[in-house]
């Protein structure tokens, strides 16, 4: 006599169960994983803006300068080249009667955002200055060969590198741009 097993009531065994439960939870272990790497690059973000625009600002403060002839193209260079621009990473200062930045006569303050106070407007009295003390800004100036003569330099082309390095939960980072300058308008 052959006797039928009903098996739709069997259920899971138990090593099957184990075996679930470890998937289910390296699946929940890695979303919590980038979920706080976003949460790292959001927090990161703000920063990241304030400097890039501080990398566009040194730059197109130089182009200014060269435009409107407040600035010679002799003088676009590195204090070591014989140029204005400061050696090495500077902390974000307001800028000199010079209206450039990364140069000898900064002003003495360091740059600040202005963020809205308790009453949430922008240009109230009771706004927040937030100093950008974490912030540094350093001005590379390189001559660079001419395509024709790589032995000699280029008198009319010079490359312009702004590194900006800030502060992020404790970690440095940087932006970098690079642009170039001619000595024509």
């Amino acid at each position: 006599m052959r006797t039928v097993r009903d098996t739709s009531a069997d259920g899971f065994s138990l090593i099957e169960v184990v075996v679930s439960t470890g998937i289910l939870t390296a699946g929940l272990l890695s979303m919590a994983a980038v979920f706080t790497i976003g949460m790292h690059h959001a927090a990161g973000s703000s920063p990241a803006i304030i400097a890039r625009e501080k990398a566009r600002e040194a730059v197109e403060s130089i182009h200014s300068a060269r435009d409107t002839g407040d600035l010679s193209f002799a003088k676009i260079n590195n204090v070591a080249s014989g140029g204005v621009f400061l050696n090495g990473a500077q902390p974000l200062k307001t800028p000199g009667v010079d209206g450039l930045v990364n140069t000898a006569d900064d002003g003495p303050a360091l740059e600040a955002i202005r963020t809205p106070g308790p009453d949430k407007l922008l240009g109230t009295t009771d706004d927040v200055l937030m100093p950008l003390a974490d912030y540094t800004r350093e001005i590379q100036i390189t001559n660079l060969m001419l395509d024709s003569d790589p032995t000699r330099v280029n008198p009319n082309l010079r490359q312009i590198k702004v590194i900006v390095m800030y502060k992020v939960d404790g970690a440095w980072r940087s932006y970098t741009l690079i642009t170039y300058i001619s000595s024509f308008k």
